[in-house]
């Protein structure tokens, strides 16, 4: 087993128990005023990446149906701050620089053109919706953010993080689907 799924193995259990707090850490931080608009758009399109119907890798797939969610919010974080440059105050950064530094385990995981595609579906998001709300829908109309966030809030409320078994064949099937779903260049 590589170094690199090893620490695979290792942190995905945590980022599943840590997805309801990373969602509103994500939130609240595209919601500051100290984000450009172009920061708050890739948060904003992870955000509401979680509660598309048709994501990358179905909820109910046993161990990895919210790894797709936890990736695409790292991948977001860290388009965000490459964006913003700097995300202003400690309790907007840290979050997100966090969330953002986690990506290169999934870049070491995906190798250079998966995680190329996948950035490049992430950052797609920005344009996207979820539930019939558009990213510029969120950005300027309050009440669909209130929606977002009522949305937010529930799923922190409701959340139950699945299990992940440390078996690298759930590595192997978290690839799999991912070449599978993302569009080819």
């Amino acid at each position: 087993m590589s170094d690199n799924h090893h620490q695979c193995l290792e942190a995905f259990p945590s980022w599943l128990a840590s997805l309801p707090l990373d969602l509103r850490s994500a939130l609240v931080a595209a919601r500051s005023d100290e984000l450009g608009e172009e920061a708050k758009r890739y948060l904003l399109g992870a955000v509401n990446y979680l509660f598309k119907s048709l994501d990358l890798i179905p909820d109910g797939i046993d161990d990895i149906g919210y790894l797709d969610d936890a990736f695409v919010l790292r991948f977001g974080a860290r388009a965000a701050l490459r964006e913003a440059g700097t995300l202003g105050s400690e309790a907007v950064r840290t979050p997100v620089e966090n969330l953002a530094k986690e990506a290169v385990l999934v870049d070491e995981l995906l190798g250079d053109e998966l995680a190329k595609r996948f950035e490049t579906y992430v950052a797609g998001l920005r344009t996207g919706a979820a539930r019939g709300r558009m990213v510029d829908e969120l950005l300027s109309d309050p009440n669909a953010m209130r929606e977002l966030e009522a949305d937010v809030n529930a799923f922190h409320h409701d959340f139950a993080a699945p299990s992940f078994s440390q078996d690298e064949k759930n590595l192997v099937k978290l690839i799999a689907f991912l070449d599978a779903k993302l569009p080819a260049k």
